[in-house]
């Protein structure tokens, strides 16, 4: 395997370019300067707009190079079918990809997603097969169901976006190197929630070895997740929920085991931060985020106050709001959730949808 630093040396991250299907339009997203709040915080602040892949989200990159790792396994073969268990992103990516290869595309997903998630997945000629949520442990738990289904069939692949390491793999060859090259090597840390593991662990291993151990990599994490005790205090405690979909987690996945002991610091981000930065992205970026990509800069913000005047901090901005806004953006629905509070007064304008 090459070298993740010559790699970057050699890799060039123009968005300019003209590229090949959809596949060929996966990563080089832009780092936006999220430019009030870096002045709040006297330090630089920086998104890696993953939305702007073609698929919507920073699953894009998992999907493909779960796809493509399992093309070089010879585990997929032409039409055949991908099956995964997904609580909505790597599963909307891995329909694209599937269209873009002709694959048939399976998903499993818990039936507490958002309707426009589910969807989207079906306009894309994905079967969606939402179940009931439950925890890991549980045989029923939607990973078992699409292991399970994959098996049963000839030419198929679980493609196992928590356990797999391609996922892990495709950020640690592209994420944490265009950031470096982005940000001309000068980021202090890096932070980010985790469902899988997938983008922390690949994208936090890459720029580790690019400063030479010097670029922090921290985990924001939503309520109910496992992963700040961990890292604090080596206790898979848990407490609590949260709005948030695909992110946290309660238990340490093969992706997030590569990196893990390597992680700099955790903390957890309240569910009213979240949604009360949401809403002022909105107003003073134009920026329109799903809620892992709130916290996530939640976390930087914080990060960046933690390290002080001068610091760089990048976070991923993991995907828009389109596909939560009848939640995200419901008085009704925030409400319901104790929320509608968080959103400061000058900004429940926002909230027009009932």
């Amino acid at each position: 395997m090459m070298s993740v630093v010559r790699a970057a040396a050699r890799r060039g991250f123009a968005t300019q370019s003209v590229v090949k299907g959809f596949d060929g339009a996966i990563g080089s997203t832009p780092l936006i300067y999220l430019k009030h709040l870096s002045e709040r915080a006297g330090a630089n602040i920086y998104g890696k707009a993953e939305f702007q892949n073609p698929g919507g989200s920073v699953k894009d990159r998992a999907a493909l190079g779960l796809i493509n790792n399992a093309e070089k396994q010879g585990l997929l073969k032409p039409g055949g079918t991908v099956v995964e268990g997904t609580a909505g992103n790597t599963g909307i990516g891995l329909a694209h990809v599937c269209r873009a290869k002709g694959y048939k595309c399976v998903i499993y997903m818990p039936n507490t997603q958002s309707q426009e998630k589910i969807d989207l997945l079906k306009m894309l000629g994905a079967d969606v097969r939402p179940v009931p949520a439950v925890a890991f442990e549980n045989p029923a738990n939607y990973n078992h169901q699409a292991r399970e289904y994959a098996e049963s069939i000839p030419n198929a692949v679980w493609t196992n976006q928590f356990d797999n390491v391609a996922n892990a793999e495709v950020h640690y060859e592209t994420t944490g190197p265009e950031i470096w090259e982005q940000t001309e090597g000068k980021v202090d840390a890096f932070i980010c929630a985790t469902g899988t593991g997938g983008t922390l662990a690949g994208t936090g291993r890459a720029l580790k070895e690019l400063s030479k151990g010097k670029t922090q990599v921290w985990i924001a994490d939503p309520p109910g997740s496992v992963l700040a005790a961990y890292v604090n205090t080596g206790k898979l405690d848990r407490a609590g929920g949260s709005i948030t979909e695909g992110i946290g987690q309660g238990r340490i996945t093969d992706n997030m085991a590569t990196f893990v002991e390597q992680v700099d610091g955790a903390f957890t981000v309240p569910d009213e931060k979240t949604i009360s930065i949401l809403y002022e992205l909105l107003d003073t970026e134009g920026i329109y985020l799903g809620a892992s990509s709130a916290l996530n800069v939640v976390g930087a913000f914080e990060l960046a106050q933690k390290l002080g005047k001068g610091s760089t901090v990048v976070t991923v901005l993991a995907d828009g709001a389109y596909r939560y806004q009848s939640r995200l953006f419901s008085k009704k629905w925030l409400e319901s959730k104790g929320l509608y509070s968080a959103i400061p007064d000058n900004l429940k304008k926002y909230a027009v949808l009932d």
